[in-house]
């Protein structure tokens, strides 16, 4: 499919120091490169405390909102698993009589209670990624933080996401690894090449969850 003959809507969602809106940020680059029109917004709720953060990317020939609508996203992209629960809303519902695929979560399964929790003012899920798959949607989880981990960085987390859901974007794989390696290549070629690790790495978990 050309890639300007639709918007792809992708919705990134977690907690503040995860690299939520560095990941969105390369993937608007991506689709620039692909020569797509792109909007972006972004909203973070006491992103420097741990607290909650989101983020739009919507690309195609022509976008006109920043926003995406709730039943509208084609990619949730999840970096904490009650985040990802509590946006799976935003998620395309599958059309069964008009064959159309639904939206797919991406997820992340780190567990970790923001602000909200600790005040009293939300329950933290028992099982978020089964809450996620119970409404009918394709869901792929795998743990981005232990592959960090043993590249020796937790930084990577978003590296390792942009990886994972690399193969479901239309356009190649390769446009937005260069977008993450090309971030570090000229003042830390070190942290490229780490990147780009953690690039192939979550590429590779994010196939084998989708198999």
């Amino acid at each position: 499919m050309n890639l300007l003959q639709k918007t792809t809507n992708i919705l990134v969602v977690g907690i503040g120091g995860q690299g939520v809106m560095t990941a969105s940020e390369i993937l608007a680059e991506a689709a620039i490169a692909q020569g797509c029109d792109v909007k972006k917004t972004e909203v973070a709720g006491m992103s420097q405390r741990g607290g909650v953060v989101s983020s739009h990317v919507r690309f195609g020939r022509q976008v006109l909102s920043p926003e995406i609508a709730p039943g509208e996203a084609d990619i949730l992209v999840g970096f904490e698993v009650a985040e990802a629960m509590r946006w799976s809303h935003y998620l395309r519902p599958r059309d069964e009589q008009g064959g159309r695929r639904g939206g797919a979560a991406m997820i992340n399964r780190l567990r970790l209670a923001p602000p909200i929790v600790s005040l009293g003012l939300f329950d933290y899920p028992d099982d978020p990624v089964a809450a996620v798959r119970g409404q009918g949607f394709e869901v792929h989880d795998f743990d981005a933080g232990g592959i960090a981990r043993e590249l020796g960085d937790p930084r990577l987390v978003n590296s390792i996401m942009l990886g994972a859901i690399s193969g479901d974007l239309p356009f190649p794989a390769e446009t937005l690894k260069a977008c993450v390696v090309n971030r570090f290549a000229a003042r830390k070629p070190e942290l490229a090449a780490l990147n780009a690790r953690a690039f192939d790495l979550g590429k590779a978990a994010g196939r084998k969850e989708s198999a």
